[in-house]
C-alpha cells in the first residue's frame, strides 16, 4: 500500500468515527465537543502515527509502557503529542511512565499510586489519572470492584502528584447491548456518587468508556472519552489477548 493511500484510508476512518460520534451525541442530546476521541495506537508503527499526527491527532493511547516509551522517544520531535497510558501498570514500570506519560487511565491500586507519585515527585511532574473500575465483574479484568472505589478514592489525596480526573472501565466484550450497557451505567452512577463524596482536590468529571465496538452505547450513557483503535488504524497483527487479559472476541 502506498503512503498516500494509507494516509487516505486513515483520514477516511477518522472522518467516519467523528461522524458516528456526532450522531451518537445528537441521539443522546449531547454536544459532540463533550466527547473526546482517544485514538488507541498499540502495535501501530511510527510511520502511520506520523500520518495521524499530520491529520491533526495530538493524543495517542497505549497499553504497554515500553511500547509507549519507545514511540514517545522516536517521535520526540512532535512536541504537541501527548501519550495516554490505558493499560495496567506494574509498579516497577512506574519510573518509565512518570517520564513521558501525560495521562494514566488505569489506576487501580494504592501500590501503583504510591510508585507513580514517588517517581513523579522525582521528575517534578504531575499526572492526570483515572481510576479503573471493573464494572463487568470478570475475574480476568483489572480494575477495582465498584464497591471498593469510594474508599480507594478517599485515600488518593495523599499522592499530591496525581491529579484524579474521573473513572475508566472496559465493558463486557459482547455484541449483546443488554450485557454491555449496564457496565457503562454502573460507571456513570458511581461517578455521580463520587461527585458528592469525593475529597477536596479530587475531580470526577471524566468517564473513559467505550471502544471501537461499543463507543456509541458509551456515549449514550455519558462517556467523555472514547478509546478507539481498530476502527481508526485497522486490525492489529497482535491479538488483543496480548493486551487485555482474558480477552475473547472481536478486536476493539
Amino acid at each position: 500500500m502506498s503512503e498516500h493511500s494509507s494516509t487516505s484510508i486513515l483520514s477516511s476512518n477518522l472522518a467516519a468515527i467523528r461522524t458516528r460520534i456526532a450522531a451518537a451525541c445528537e441521539r443522546a442530546g449531547r454536544d459532540p465537543s463533550q466527547v473526546r476521541l482517544l485514538p488507541v495506537s498499540k502495535t501501530v508503527d511510527e510511520a502511520r502515527l506520523r500520518d495521524a499526527y499530520a491529520l491533526g491527532l495530538r493524543e495517542l493511547g497505549e497499553n504497554k509502557v515500553q511500547e509507549a516509551q519507545a514511540k514517545s522517544e522516536a517521535m520526540a520531535d512532535l512536541p504537541e503529542l501527548r501519550w495516554v497510558l490505558i493499560g495496567h501498570l506494574q509498579t516497577n514500570k512506574a519510573k518509565y511512565a512518570a517520564r513521558f506519560a501525560s495521562e494514566f487511565q488505569a489506576l487501580d491500586s494504592l501500590r501503583a499510586a504510591a510508585a507513580l507519585d514517588t517517581q513523579l515527585q522525582k521528575q517534578g511532574r504531575a499526572l492526570d489519572v483515572l481510576v479503573q473500575v471493573n464494572t463487568s465483574g470478570e475475574a480476568s479484568k483489572f480494575g477495582l470492584p465498584p464497591d471498593e472505589v469510594v474508599a480507594f478514592v478517599r485515600q488518593l489525596p495523599a499522592f499530591s502528584a496525581l491529579r484524579v480526573r474521573g473513572l475508566m472501565t472496559l465493558a463486557l466484550f459482547s455484541d449483546d447491548e443488554s450485557k454491555v450497557r449496564p457496565c457503562f451505567v454502573r460507571l456513570r452512577e458511581l461517578r455521580e456518587r463520587l461527585r458528592q463524596d469525593a475529597p477536596d482536590g479530587i475531580v470526577m468529571d471524566e468517564l473513559s468508556m467505550g471502544m471501537s465496538g461499543d463507543f456509541e452505547l458509551a456515549i449514550a450513557e455519558g462517556a467523555t472519552t472514547v478509546r478507539v483503535g481498530t476502527a481508526i488504524f485497522g486490525h492489529r497483527p497482535t491479538p488483543d489477548s496480548a493486551y487485555w487479559p482474558g480477552f475473547a472476541g472481536e478486536p476493539r
